[in-house]
């Protein structure tokens, strides 16, 4: 039953949301923060992400295929599709659910047992249009931008990684790369970080904004927020891969 009710408040919290969405103006300033605070501020962790994903993803790949079975322009190709179909997008998702999802529910929690959310109300803010819609379209809208540079730092990281380690030059990477690249890939990991964005940014407002006892609840509340974005990440993953590939 108590998973029933919470349910239920998160759709009712969505549909509130939802229905607030064209109130741009009272939004509009907490939106460009988050975009910077979702978006630029997370691109060093992406950058470093996908960089190392790649390369590591390439040293395993060619420890695997080290037979004259196959061209060595194959570990191009493995990584590449690995990378822009699966990796960037859900290896993305799971490190953004700690950083961006933890903030989110962290400030939320804050203001809702400190007391601030109900402030707000009182003076006849929507509090739901003003904290929660900018967070849940910055993740919306800025998660596919992560997306595009996990994927590009990670072809990058294993085209550099297979060069240092003499696996094979970056010119037979790229090859490789190339000759199983499909941009409908491109569109399927873009549509997964869209989903995976509303995912985690509507789960941690909704744990911070019903957050309740203090100190420890907002530190229970954060705790679920992350570890229910991590399992619905890898839960929308496999529906989508059940139903567009």
């Amino acid at each position: 039953m108590d998973a029933v009710k919470q349910f239920g408040q998160y759709a009712l919290l969505m549909y509130q949301g939802l229905r607030s969405f064209t109130e741009f103006s009272t939004y509009r300033k907490n939106l460009f923060s988050e975009f910077v605070k979702i978006g630029y501020e997370s691109i060093p962790i992406i950058i470093l992400t996908g960089v190392f994903t790649g390369a590591v993803l390439t040293l395993q790949t060619a420890y695997q295929l080290d037979t004259d079975l196959y061209p060595v322009t194959i570990v191009g190709s493995i990584v590449g599709q690995s990378i822009i179909i699966e990796l960037a997008a859900v290896i993305g998702g799971l490190v953004l659910a700690g950083k961006v999802g933890a903030r989110i529910s962290t400030e939320l929690g804050t203001m809702r047992v400190s007391e601030q959310i109900d402030a707000l109300e009182s003076m006849g803010f929507n509090s739901v249009t003003f904290l929660v819609v900018p967070r849940v379209l910055a993740g919306v809208f800025m998660f596919p931008v992560l997306y595009i540079i996990a994927a590009t730092m990670g072809v990058i990281g294993g085209l550099i990684a297979g060069q240092l380690d003499g696996i094979l030059p970056a010119a037979e990477f790229m090859q490789g790369a190339r000759s199983f690249f499909y941009p409908e890939d491109v569109v399927f990991g873009i549509v997964k970080s869209f989903v995976f964005g509303f995912v985690i940014t509507s789960i941690s407002s909704f744990k911070g904004y019903y957050a309740f006892g203090g100190a420890e609840g907002v530190g229970n509340a954060t705790t679920q927020a992350t570890v229910l974005s991590c399992i619905y990440v890898l839960l929308s993953d496999f529906a989508l891969a059940a139903l567009l590939l």
